[in-house]
């Protein structure tokens, strides 16, 4: 079960300052909208995933960290093809996936620490600006990254408990009961962030 999406390594992307990879995420996000050729997506795509896999993760703890994701592009490109032709639908998947394996290769070399902090420097200008509160903005982005990877080990401990009940494992079934429990911990963590007076008033 996955503890962190941070992974210990040294492969040349964990050097790789942590400004430098966002800014590499936010232009590949642009460049990849700008285009619906997928004569152009697919080597993205294939960068992508060979960026991601030169990690050193084992396939099975590489799947299982896009997966989820992967099943929902897929689920969404059947829908899309019911109304938009086959090329746009090919498109479509290259891109998400593309933009996913590199989102997860990020999140996977820069700790939530050096997110937090980058995060709240790079928004220091709106803040000067009266616009936000760059540390607010840094905290709930660590802490949506340090809790993604509980949200999904309680999705399987639910599942889990289904199987054990002999009930079938259907996702309707499991989002609910999810729901409420990730909402109970956000309240907590809430009254204990504001309890040590992290945020203003």
């Amino acid at each position: 079960m996955l503890t962190s999406l941070y992974v210990e390594g040294a492969s040349w992307f964990h050097r790789v300052p942590v400004r430098a990879k966002l800014v590499a995420l936010a232009v590949l996000s642009i460049a990849l909208f700008a285009t619906d050729s997928p004569f152009l997506l697919l080597p993205a795509f294939l960068l992508s995933g060979w960026l991601y896999l030169s990690l050193g993760l084992r396939p099975r703890e590489a799947l299982s960290r896009v997966g989820f994701v992967f099943f929902t592009i897929l689920i969404l490109a059947a829908v899309n093809l019911f109304l938009v032709p086959v090329p746009q639908v090919a498109a479509l998947v290259l891109r998400l996936m593309a933009l996913v394996l590199f989102a997860a290769a990020v999140t996977a070399t820069t700790t939530i620490g050096a997110f937090m902090d980058e995060i709240t420097i790079i928004l220091k200008p709106l803040e000067r600006l009266g616009l936000l509160r760059a540390a607010d903005v840094g905290l709930a982005l660590g802490l949506v990254l340090r809790f993604v990877p509980d949200i999904f080990t309680r999705y399987q401990a639910l599942a889990e408990a289904h199987r054990a009940r002999g009930l079938p494992v259907r996702p309707l079934t499991i989002i609910g009961p999810l729901i409420i429990l990730t909402l109970k911990d956000a309240d907590t963590i809430a009254a204990a962030i504001d309890a040590r007076g992290f945020r203003r008033q």
